[in-house]
Parts: C-alpha cells; structure tokens; sequence
C-alpha cells in the first residue's frame, strides 16, 4: 500500500471548506454510507447498551454521537482534528438538547486524550481512512477501552480485488486519504493490540450502489446547490464528476469497497 503525503492538515482544509460542505449535502449529517441504518447495524452487531461510555474517533459534526445518545443512551465522547469540525459539532449538540450528554474534543486519534481503561465502546463511522497512522490510532484505542470493552467501525477500504498502486492513488489523493487499509490489513491490526475480531464484513457490493447514488444525487437533483457550494466552477463539478465515476468503476469490480469490522478486548 503506498502511503501519500497528505496530513491532517489537508484533512482539514476539506471539512473547514466546501468540500465538506459539499459531502455534507450529499451525504447528510452523519456523513457516512448507509446514514441512520448503517449506524443502527453496526450498533446492533456491536451491542450498544444504555450507559456505557462511548468514544467516537473522527467523529465530525457529532451526528453518530446523537444517534447513540438518542436511541440507545450511552454517554458519547468525540475526539476529532478539525477545529470546524468540533464546534460545529458542539453547536448542533446544543441545539439539539444534547447538553451534558456529549463531550467534544479536538486532537489527534492517534494520541488520545483521556485515560487508559475509561470507554466501554470505540466507534467510527467512514471515518478511519483519513488517519496516516492506522497501527497507532488502533492502539490508543485499545488503551483506551476497558478489557471486555468492543471497538466497532466502518470504513472506505482496498476491495478484495485489490487496487493498482496507480488507481489507489487516484483515489486517496481525490478524497485525500493518506493511505487505505483493507479489510484484513484491519483485522490483522486488531489481533496485533489485543483484540479477538467478532464480526468482518465486506460491504463492497452495496457500496457501489451508494456511489452511483451519490453521483445521480449530483447529477439530476442537486447541481445547482453543488456548484453555489464550489464557487460556480463547472470545470471542477465535471472533474469531480470523473472521479467519482472512477471510484464507482473500481466499486464494480470489487477493487474499492467498504468494511464493518466489531472486535473486543482482550
């Protein structure tokens, strides 16, 4: 897997600008494949109980941390890079009623600021793909967690196909990913820092499915609101266009897929 250049950095000139803006439109505020039934699955495949206390790494605008708190009444806790990211997340809380139930911090995953042995649960939603650092972040996590604890993600990951060294930077590169990990490379880090995978799933053929969504969403309902987002610039919409027709060409053919992995502490 070739590794790029792109940094946290780069991560947040998307969410701090219109691109995020423009994920964000297409895409909801989750911001993750599948919406409130994927977050449902995978709280249902993790066994998400009242009370526990959840860490959500990469958590964005705070959305999935709502979702818990709302339908299943953990007491959420995010942790994410993007200044814009966490106050936004923290007015939508406020908004939202969720004041006292949910604690927002900027940081880095790979370094997490809290105690060893403090969440019953680690989450992250489409999230992971933007860390450089995927064999530290997953090891912060296990520090973190208690033992018996349940770390349960989604993520954009290499298919089972594989991808061309040329195609995988295509792609990281337009979604500014520094590197994608594949669903195995996943549970080999999980077994690396103490953790017994429970469920591994590949999610590739739907994942296809929601890209051709996305781009029909672009396409024939929101052009309009697409281009005031990104300045009018048709040329970028076409470009945009091609490489999300990429990506679905290699979601096809099972190169470019999408992971649900859930494992517990040791």
């Amino acid at each position: 897997m070739k590794r790029l250049d792109i940094t946290l950095k780069d991560v947040n000139a998307v969410y701090s600008g219109p691109e995020g803006r423009l994920w964000e439109m297409i895409m909801g505020e989750q911001i993750h494949v599948g919406g409130f039934a994927s977050s449902m699955a995978l709280a249902q495949k993790a066994g998400i109980k009242k009370d526990q206390k959840v860490l959500d790494l990469c958590s964005a605008l705070g959305a999935g941390l709502r979702f818990l708190v709302k339908n299943f009444q953990v007491k959420g806790y995010g942790l994410d890079g993007t200044a814009h990211m966490v106050e936004e997340a923290k007015k939508r809380a406020e908004r939202g009623g969720f004041n006292g139930s949910i604690e927002f911090k900027l940081g880095d995953v790979t370094t997490i600021p809290w105690d060893s042995n403090t969440f019953d649960v680690v989450w992250g939603e489409d999230a992971w793909c933007y860390v450089a650092d995927k064999d530290k972040q997953i090891s912060e996590a296990s520090r973190v967690l208690k033992k018996g604890g349940t770390i349960a993600f989604t993520d954009w990951v290499e298919g089972p196909k594989g991808l061309a060294d040329k195609d995988a930077e295509r792609i990281n590169r337009f979604m500014k990913f520094p590197y994608m990990e594949s669903q195995k490379g996943y549970e080999s880090l999980l077994n690396k820092h103490g953790f017994e995978v429970t469920v591994s799933e590949d999610m590739t053929p739907e994942f296809a499915d929601y890209i051709q969504f996305y781009i029909d969403m672009l396409t024939k309902q929101l052009t309009f609101d697409a281009l005031r987002i990104i300045g009018w610039d048709m040329n970028l919409m076409q470009a945009m266009g091609g490489e999300m027709g990429f990506m679905l060409q290699k979601a096809k053919e099972g190169a470019f897929g999408r992971t649900r992995i859930v494992g517990v502490k040791k």
